[in-house]
């Protein structure tokens, strides 16, 4: 039980036995640092129904709590705040129960409990990954983790968009331009080559525009007449109507891309159970359109198109199927996650990672699923985030101005090299060991630095400010894990045996509360679905410990007890930042 359900309880008893009144909720928040006290129930909403002055009111609760809790020792009222101060036996018993659990404050799903699919990535497979699915991937991939962690089964997936015209342009110009280029031949990663062939496009149909500018068109005659793009619109429909070999150089173009997305995934370190590729999936939701007809949920205009009204739900109206019969997105989608609940019939919500300038997008769909009628509609979320940008502005793909997500990965490791080796932390080391901690160190930074941002908000990446090994940083937090294995390495005692009646630091009850509120902020990051609030408590965990630290004797405390109590407190706050950086995807050195 926790110390607020302790606390509530033990509250409503004193409320009933000193005023005679029932009341249902109870309102704490954290002692402010000026005042004594471990936890502060803010008396004001009760002052109306107990009809007297807060300090009274206060102290009356607070001289009941002493006489009849053990867990509060003592007390002092300001205003109408009720500062409560909690035994140390208490933090000591709590912190015996978990000490030896390494999996604290992470939840075991129930039997026959609804899972949630996640759902992130989801690239084009005509360029490769680039920033803005690093962040894309790590939220997506984190989310995934923390939901798992509060105790949901997930699954994580993507949708492939592996047609249409983009696709188109790169095997246009691989035709024109690749002399049979092959990623064996070039020794490029598959992903890199196809990218390399659609900025090609760009550049040739750039080309063709000017020339018909030249001619005397205007710039909107010339972007459709222009040759190259005429030769991609021939090719998507030679493509919709199964040409064999157009089939084919897309089957292997698509192959190149995967296996390199597939190697970038690996050094990102995230993993998905299932795919979907549009090219599967871009039928699917014709039939639920003729099902929405049915029910009148969908309406057929005159020539044949059909719509959904939504203005009464204050949105607007919107198209599902074109009069020529061809889908459109939101029938594709409509379909697809009526597929996967086909494929994984325990689904009961999804997740959808996608930036923020889809949010309408996903208000409609979601609208949509809902009335057709389908139950788990209600638990479907958009998980919104803002766009990435460098100290040098905004990317473009198609001019090929993108920060590569290789390349970033390759950059993050080379700058905790190099802060690594300036820094000298490093002696003893073999070649091999550096580069493992060199990748362990940049990864983390570049991890820490996406995830510790509210996903809703735009951000600015910068490499170097993410690879400081001081202050809200993945390395920071990565520096004091490893100094802390460091100090249990040193111990040569027993530390598994249970330390009891000690009275403690000042320093080490606030590592236990902290410690303690771990199971509460995985709730709420699952709630939320913000990985932030998992990295920023980390922080703050850490900051904690740091202060302890340095104020408080650990393998050198003269009394056993103590240091032994302050070892295994070490060994905890270690286990709570490896378990919170696994929700975050990243891992931690055990020496550095």
């Amino acid at each position: 039980m926790t110390l607020h359900h302790t606390l509530t309880t033990h509250i409503q008893k004193a409320v009933l036995e000193l005023f005679n009144i029932s009341i249902e909720k109870v309102e704490f928040q954290a002692t402010r640092k000026e005042f004594e006290g471990d936890i502060t129930m803010v008396v004001f909403p009760l002052v109306k129904a107990l009809k007297g002055n807060p300090v009274e009111i206060g102290n009356q609760i607070g001289n009941y709590l002493v006489a009849n809790v053990n867990e509060v020792s003592k007390f002092n009222v300001v205003g109408g705040f009720l500062n409560i101060v909690i035994s140390d036996a208490f933090y000591v018993e709590f912190f015996n129960t978990i000490k030896n659990n390494e999996t604290f404050g992470f939840v075991t799903p129930k039997e026959g409990e609804k899972a949630v699919m996640v759902e992130y990535s989801s690239p084009n497979t005509n360029k490769p990954l680039h920033l803005g699915h690093i962040r894309n991937n790590l939220l997506g991939y984190s989310v995934a983790e923390i939901l798992k962690a509060s105790g949901k089964k997930v699954y994580k997936t993507q949708i492939i968009n592996d047609r249409g015209i983009h696709i188109c342009k790169s095997m246009l110009a691989w035709q024109k331009f690749g002399n049979g280029q092959t990623p064996e031949t070039t020794g490029l990663k598959g992903d890199k080559l196809v990218g390399n062939f659609y900025v090609e496009f760009d550049k040739q149909y750039k080309k063709e525009i000017s020339e018909l500018i030249a001619q005397g068109k205007t710039e909107d005659e010339a972007k459709k007449l222009a040759p190259s793009i005429l030769e991609a619109q021939q090719m998507l429909l030679d493509w919709e109507a199964g040409k064999p070999e157009v089939i084919e150089l897309w089957k292997t173009m698509n192959q190149w891309v995967y296996d390199g997305f597939a190697q970038t995934y690996k050094n990102l370190g995230v993993n998905f159970d299932s795919y979907y590729y549009e090219s599967n999936t871009y039928l699917l939701g014709k039939e639920v359109v003729q099902f929405g007809l049915e029910k009148g949920i969908f309406e057929k205009d005159p020539d044949g198109s059909v719509w959904i009204d939504l203005t009464a739900d204050g949105l607007d109206r919107k198209i599902v199927l074109r009069s020529d019969g061809t889908a459109v997105y939101m029938t594709q989608d409509i379909g697809t996650a009526i597929q996967r609940v086909k494929d994984f019939p325990d689904v009961g919500g999804m997740v959808y990672t996608v930036g923020n300038e889809q949010d309408y997008h996903f208000k409609v769909l979601f609208l949509i699923l809902k009335k057709l009628g389908f139950d788990w509609a209600d638990s479907l979320y958009h998980l919104s985030y803002g766009m990435v940008e460098l100290p040098s502005g905004k990317m473009k793909s198609r001019e090929g101005t993108v920060v590569d997500a290789d390349d970033l990965m390759a950059e993050m490791t080379t700058t905790a090299q190099t802060i690594s080796e300036e820094l000298g932390k490093l002696d003893g080391y073999s070649e091999e060991e550096k580069a493992v901690l060199f990748k362990t160190i940049g990864l983390g930074a570049l991890k820490y630095y996406m995830l510790k941002v509210d996903p809703k908000k735009q951000m600015m990446f910068n490499p170097e400010e993410s690879v400081d090994f001081a202050g809200n940083t993945g390395p920071f937090i990565q520096y004091t894990y490893a100094r802390i294995q460091s100090i249990l390495r040193k111990a040569d005692f027993d530390t598994s045996i249970s330390i009891s009646g000690l009275e403690l630091h000042e320093k080490e009850k606030e590592l236990i509360k902290q410690i303690q509120l771990f199971p509460e902020v995985i709730q709420n990051a699952a709630e939320n679905h913000s990985p932030a609030l998992i990295a920023n408590y980390t922080y703050d965990l850490v900051k904690e410990f740091n202060s302890f630290y340095q104020q408080v004797s650990i393998l050198g405390e003269e009394n056993h007890d103590k240091k032994v109590f302050r070892v295994q407190l070490s060994k905890s706050v270690g286990n709570t930042i490896k378990n919170a950086f696994q929700l975050l995807g990243i891992e931690v050195p055990e020496r550095m």
